[in-house]
């Protein structure tokens, strides 16, 4: 059977997180042109999954029903990079979650099949296996629950997943990858038993969450600092730092391991905007949520741009800038939270250069 897209194929040990998809919001669809071609896995070929990074000290919980094995995550990693997902063989998860950037995308908002352009700009995943809610407005509560949604999404990669499991049913060779992961040994010896009947969207979930709990980032050029290597940062990055965690505030919403509460917040990013996203709001129906979105992480920003969930801002500077001038204070529903900052320009330009430091040294290492 042809093959939409070829690995290699190695067996890394559990767990990636997926996460985080196109995100999508309800709205005109607005054809633009083509997106690129899915990366190709340039991946290192494993990486020990087990030992946490610098800087991440809370470990990766796997649901009861879900536990990670090398088999669930080759399978995996390979549908991430594959295009067979997407209605017309154009797009893989990894199309918009590209590793060059930071497992995010380069455009203000998604690209869908088609040319097809989403509402909100595509987060990164990496380390989204500490998370606990996933999407922008956070509507689903795990990456299993989260993980097909941009299969069947019009503006992402517009399948369904009866045409999904009907091409990878088709595929002797993902067939096989489905029973070595999903079969028990006394499955694979019955007469009766068919490793067909085990691609199924339920184990397609589990397969894709599983190699993307395996993402997991720090060793960042901060948390060497942290970790008493005082030549990490620069004298302006320490002075970044002090910002961040005095008078700038940020870390009132970029707090843990992984640099974000996991909450909700209004910090004014597109006010005064037309058809304005209603964020959290639209899912829990609480006034509060209105135009509320999830706090990003902060590992990895620097490879990530543009940034909100809207792709409205270009670089961390102008980020920066955005904070200091208080969101839109003019904001009737802006968090209580965000508030002029008026940082001097060695502020600005220290707070920015701390940001850039707390991308990884080496991805993945350990």
């Amino acid at each position: 059977m042809k093959m939409h897209v070829t690995q290699n194929d190695v067996t890394i040990a559990a767990a990636i997180l997926f996460c985080i998809s196109f995100g999508s919001a309800s709205g005109q669809v607005q054809p633009v042109s083509q997106p690129e071609k899915p990366p190709t896995d340039t991946l290192p070929a494993s990486w020990n999954w087990k030992e946490l990074p610098l800087g991440i000290t809370k470990s990766i919980e796997h649901p009861s029903d879900n536990s990670a094995t090398d088999e669930k995550i080759k399978l995996g990693r390979r549908l991430f990079f594959d295009p067979i997902l997407s209605d017309d063989g154009s797009m893989a998860c990894a199309s918009c979650h590209r590793p060059e950037n930071g497992f995010a995308s380069a455009d203000a908002v998604s690209i869908g099949v088609g040319g097809i352009r989403g509402n909100r700009n595509v987060p990164t995943i990496l380390n989204r296996g500490l998370g606990k809610t996933f999407f922008w407005d956070g509507r689903e509560n795990s990456l299993e629950q989260q993980a097909l949604q941009p299969i069947t999404n019009p503006k992402e990669l517009a399948s369904s997943l009866d045409a999904v499991i009907g091409r990878l049913k088709s595929d002797t060779t993902y067939v096989d990858l489905f029973a070595a992961a999903f079969m028990s040994a006394n499955e694979k010896t019955e007469t009766n038993s068919q490793p067909v009947n085990v691609v199924t969207p339920e184990n397609l979930a589990k397969a894709l969450s599983c190699f993307e709990r395996t993402l997991t980032v720090g060793n960042s050029a901060v948390d060497q600092f942290r970790a008493s290597k005082y030549e990490s940062l620069t004298a302006r990055q320490r002075t970044g730092m002090w910002v961040f965690e005095s008078r700038g505030r940020c870390w009132q919403c970029h707090s843990g391991d992984n640099l974000s509460d996991e909450q909700f917040h209004n910090t004014g990013v597109s006010f005064g905007t037309p058809d304005r996203d209603q964020g959290r709001f639209s899912n829990s129906s609480k006034e509060i949520d209105r135009f509320a979105m999830k706090t990003p992480t902060l590992r990895g920003v620097a490879q990530t741009a543009p940034y909100m969930h809207d792709g409205s801002i270009k670089t961390l500077r102008e980020v920066v800038e955005f904070y200091s001038n208080g969101g839109s204070p003019q904001d009737p529903n802006l968090d209580s939270r965000i508030k002029p900052l008026k940082l001097t320009e060695e502020e600005i330009v220290a707070l920015t250069d701390f940001l850039d430091a707390l991308s990884p040294t080496e991805s993945f290492a350990r």
